[in-house]
Formats: structure tokens, sequence, C-alpha cells
């Protein structure tokens, strides 16, 4: 029976796997290796997989395939054939609602079984709703660059996708949509999740704020974790008067950035590699936009003393927790001990970054974390040590709408 083949399969996976790279990778290895899977049965095999993970920490005892199938029983929302094979009386009750499935299973569980951690969470987060987030696959995100936000929605429409239209701004598709073979990604539109774009509301207001301060044009600004450039792109797209320089600490993903900063017409910035968390080490050379160098160019950054920049946008590295039902492998495998560790990582990126901000300068504080340690703590940290002035924080809810959570905090430094 295929459904036990399946079953037996999935099991295989679960327990070669370690956590140490997203499964999405590992699974895309795993099925290179094994090449008679064909899409429908790689498609099922890797649903389990994932079903498996979104119960958490709960249920440890329980044997991988009856914990795969109790995954599976509370995440389907249809009949599911797999289910009519091997747990026929509970593919009958799939219509039902969460918390009533829970009690037909014959376990004693806890919907928050799943995140034990409800003391650390971040204030105004609804426990059990949250908890609940991780039994739902979020939706993709795009985000439709300025002028292109027709084009983008008839390409969607032409392609038979289904759409909801959060904003004229935002659309919400299918999580398996593969949208690079529909529209051209970066320069018509950019796959950023639902709170990441709302990032957008609050560098209004720290150029706004900086505004008032005095500053004139083009915004001086660094975005100092920069990643993949998500949230530049979003600020290139708010206010292009900017002269922005990029970093992070690794070279591969600053190629990956200048990719898509070419392919959404970004030219002017400079971008250089440094670990932020190492308070001794040297300011780096920094190249501009066409990956030329120059030692006069970083010398700023020696000499702090009134700083540089009008806007820093300080994204860092966290926990992830906010995006967990998006990547619930990172559920499972999670230890509360890293919390920690990446708090004060945290404190070390920001300690480094806000000297260089100008009097009445702005750092946007972001991360994707539902930790308090990591959001709240850190920015009573960033006001006691470097008396910044905290204009607004706030924790963008995800959970209640098929997106992540993050939290985002913008703090002035005194005139």
């Amino acid at each position: 029976m295929r459904s036990y083949s399946y079953l037996n399969t999935a099991e295989q996976i679960l327990d070669h796997y370690d956590g140490k790279e997203p499964f999405a990778s590992f699974l895309k290895k795993f099925f290179s290796q094994y090449r008679k899977y064909g899409s429908r049965d790689r498609k099922q095999i890797g649903h389990l997989c994932y079903c498996y993970f979104r119960l958490g920490k709960s249920l440890p005892q329980v044997p991988t395939q009856e914990r795969i199938l109790i995954g599976l029983f509370l995440c389907c929302t249809e009949s599911n054939e797999i289910l009519e094979q091997l747990r026929p009386e509970w593919n009958e009750k799939f219509h039902l609602v969460l918390g009533k499935k829970l009690l037909i299973i014959n376990y004693s569980l806890l919907i928050t079984d799943a995140f034990p951690w409800k003391e650390e969470l971040s204030e105004g987060i609804d426990y059990e709703k949250f908890c609940r987030s991780f039994f739902t696959q979020p939706d993709l995100f795009l985000r439709l660059r300025p002028g292109y936000e027709g084009a983008v929605k008839e390409k969607i429409s032409g392609a038979k996708i289904s759409f909801r239209e959060i904003n004229s701004s935002c659309l919400a598709v299918p999580n398996t949509t593969k949208v690079k073979t529909i529209i051209e990604l970066d320069k018509e539109a950019i796959v950023q999740d639902l709170n990441s774009q709302k990032i957008g509301n609050y560098l209004k207001l720290s150029i706004a704020s900086r505004s008032l301060s005095g500053c004139q044009l083009p915004v001086a600004v660094w975005d100092c974790c920069a990643g993949s450039g998500g949230k530049s792109l979003l600020l290139y797209d708010l206010e292009s008067n900017i002269d922005l320089t990029v970093s992070d600490v690794r070279e591969s993903i600053l190629i990956n950035l200048r990719k898509r900063f070419t392919n959404a017409g970004i030219k002017k910035y400079k971008s250089f590699v440094v670990d932020l968390t190492q308070a001794n080490s040297p300011w780096p050379i920094l190249h501009g936009s066409a990956g030329t160098s120059s030692r006069r160019a970083y010398e700023p950054f020696i000499n702090t003393i009134g700083g540089q920049f009008d806007l820093i946008i300080c994204d860092a590295p966290c926990t992830g927790s906010g995006t967990w039902s998006r990547t619930p492998e990172q559920l499972y495998f999670f230890d509360e001990k890293k919390i920690q560790p990446y708090s004060v990582l945290q404190k070390k990126i920001v300690s480094r970054v806000i000297p260089n901000l100008k009097p009445g300068g702005v750092l946007l504080y972001i991360t994707c974390s539902v930790f308090k340690k990591e959001n709240e703590e850190v920015v009573d940290f960033i006001k006691k040590q470097f008396h910044l002035e905290l204009l607004k924080m706030q924790l963008l809810k995800g959970y209640d709408k098929r997106a992540d959570s993050m939290f985002v905090s913008v703090l002035r430094k005194s005139l």
C-alpha cells in the first residue's frame, strides 16, 4: 500500500535529520539521491515530515509513525488519502476545529504543549492562538513594486493562481506557488512576509523623525545586518533619495544581495563585510555598487565621533521564533538555552553600530522573534546604555494572519 511506503520513507528521513540545516535543503538532497520518487511522492512525503515537526515539543515519547499521523490529522482541512487508508475514523473528522480534534486522538495533548516557553514571550501575545498557528502553513506574500501593481495582478490571475489582495501593494498566494515562473522577481514584485512589509510604516516614521531634526536629503542609511536586502529594497521604494550602505557577516550573503539590487534597479550603494559581534575587529574596505573598493571610503567608520548615519536599520540575527509556523523543524529542535546567547549577540551588535548615528539619528531595531529577551530587553539595554529615546515599539502579530510575527522599535539619538 502506497500510504505505508510514504510513512516508512518519512520516518527514514526524520531519523537521519538533525536540524543543523533547513529541512527543505535536507529534503532536496535526499530526493536527489533517491530518484525513484516522483513529484507527487516527494510532495506527500515532505508534507508528512512537516506535519511531524508541527507538533513541536508535544508527544515526545510517541513512536515516529504514530506522531506523523497525529500531526497529519491535526493539520488537515480536507479529506486525506493517507488518513483514509490508515486512520479512517480520523479522516471522517477532518472538518472539525483543532480543539475538537485533540479530543479524538487517544493522547492527553494540549495545544500549548507544542511551545512550552510561555514565560519567555513578549508582551501582548495570545499564547494559545500563537500555538495554534504552528498547525497552519503561512501564506506566501508578495510586495508589488511601484508601477508594477497592475501587471503583477494580471500575471497572477492569468496563471490561474488564487490570491488575496491585502492592500494595493500586497498579495497573499498559496505557499507552494512558484512565483518566479510567473513574474520577474525583485523587478516587479518581491517575496516579503506581510509584517516585514509593514516595517515600511516604521521606516516612514524614522525618516519623518529625522527630517524634523533638520536632516537634509539624501538620507544617509546603513542597513547593518542586511541579509538579502529586503528592508533596503523596501526603503528604496519609499524614498529613493538615500545614500545607502549595506553590510553583513559573509561575502556570500552580499553577493546574493547585489544580484537582487541589480534586478531591482538599485545602482548606487556601498557594501562591506563585517562581523559586528567582534568589538575589536577592524572596519573593512567599503565596496561600491560595481564592486570597486576604496580604503578612504571606510575611514569615517574608524572615527565615529559625531556619527555618520541618519538612519541605521538593524534587522538583528535572532532565534527566528516568529517564523516557526513557516519552518516548524526549528520549533521541534529548539532549546530554550539558545535565547540568552542571541540576546547577548544582539546587544553586541547594537553597541557597535549606535556610535555611528548622527545626533538626532534614528535606530530601527527589528527581530523576527517572539521572545522578550531578544525584543523588549534589548530595547531597555539600548535606552540605558546609550540614552536613546524610544519613539515606537510594537510586536507585529502574524499568527492570526497566516504570516510571520516580528518585533520592531524606533529609537532616536539626542541632538
